[in-house]
C-alpha cells in the first residue's frame, strides 16, 4: 500500500478514509510477519486511524 501522509489525507472527504483503511488491513492480512510489506501496510493505517481521530474531535 501506498504510503499515504496526513497532508493527503486531509484533503480526502469524510468516506474516503475508512475505505482507505480498509484496504490498509486487508494488505496487512495479506502480509507475512516481520516483513517489509507489513511495516508498509502499517504505517499508511497508523496516519489514517489519527487522521480519522482528528476529524472525530473536531465535530
Amino acid at each position: 500500500m501506498k504510503l499515504l501522509t496526513r497532508f493527503e489525507l486531509a484533503a480526502k472527504n469524510k468516506t474516503e478514509p475508512p475505505v482507505l483503511l480498509r484496504n490498509g488491513f486487508n494488505e496487512l492480512a495479506k502480509s507475512n510477519p516481520n516483513t517489509h510489506q507489513r511495516r508498509n501496510a502499517l504505517a499508511p493505517i497508523e496516519n489514517i486511524q489519527r487522521e480519522i481521530g482528528s476529524r472525530a474531535l473536531r465535530l
